[in-house]
């Protein structure tokens, strides 16, 4: 594990739309000591080029391919977390942009011993990439019992650190980054806001965000099957998910 390094773990199913500018603004960051693993997931279109090519371009930058593609982004993330070598894991997906200033700003707050992720506020854009002041703003920071009310950790700024959590994999569910989270912060530990905006999240016609009503039956199964919640807790954290979800994708 190298200390100061950054693992950026990017899944790429028929991406070429859009990752050159995801790429891009990884190669933009103003800190520097930085991995990128590119996962192809069994791409039909020429993604693969196009990262082939970003390789040559930059030694930071590796292609690994998830050859059978199984539908759900944890297959390809954790072939990426498991390659990592970096201290810190952190995840954007081919079609999300990062702000150039994000590691940068997030690292330094690792600083807190009780700080296990660092995430940040983020800006949705559409599939054309233009920006409409659609700012998705978190509270400063949150615990196991905050994040249980509302998923407020935006996968695409959120990086955590291994020398205090290990490696940690997503499990092969709906909704897995969420699930992720939870089992960090259920060892104690808390995730901090850079209060800043790190990453420009895109809205597409498949993007979960635009279909905030598939993830309440996968937030159902989270509570009583992966976190094993009593009825009534479980009852109790899904109206403030439901509440916040709504308030969510009205901005």
């Amino acid at each position: 594990m190298e200390d100061r390094l950054v693992s950026i773990i990017m899944p790429a199913h028929n991406a070429a739309e859009f990752i050159r500018e995801a790429i891009e603004s990884v190669i933009a960051q103003t800190y520097k000591h930085w991995e990128l693993l590119v996962v192809n997931d069994a791409s039909t279109d020429n993604t693969i080029d196009i990262i082939k090519e970003f390789c040559n371009r930059d030694t930071r930058i590796t292609l690994l391919n998830n050859i059978q593609c199984v539908g759900m982004p944890s297959a390809p993330r954790n072939l990426g977390i498991q390659t990592a070598q970096g201290r810190y894991i952190a995840f954007l997906d081919s079609d999300d942009v990062w702000v150039s200033t994000k590691l940068e700003e997030q690292l330094p707050l690792f600083r807190n011993l009780k700080t296990a992720i660092v995430y940040s506020n983020y800006e949705k854009i559409d599939v054309l990439g233009r920006r409409n002041r659609r700012v998705v703003r978190a509270p400063q920071f949150v615990d196991y019992e905050d994040l249980l009310k509302s998923n407020v950790i935006g996968n695409l700024t959120g990086i955590y650190d291994r020398k205090k959590v290990g490696k940690v994999l997503y499990q092969n569910i709906h909704h897995e980054d969420y699930a992720l989270w939870l089992s960090i912060l259920k060892k104690g530990f808390v995730a901090q806001n850079t209060n800043t905006i790190t990453g420009y999240y895109r809205i597409g016609k498949s993007s979960v965000s635009s279909h905030k009503f598939k993830l309440l039956p996968w937030q159902w199964y989270i509570y009583r099957n992966v976190e094993h919640l009593p009825w009534h807790s479980s009852i109790y954290y899904y109206i403030h998910y439901a509440i916040k979800g709504i308030q969510k994708l009205i901005i």
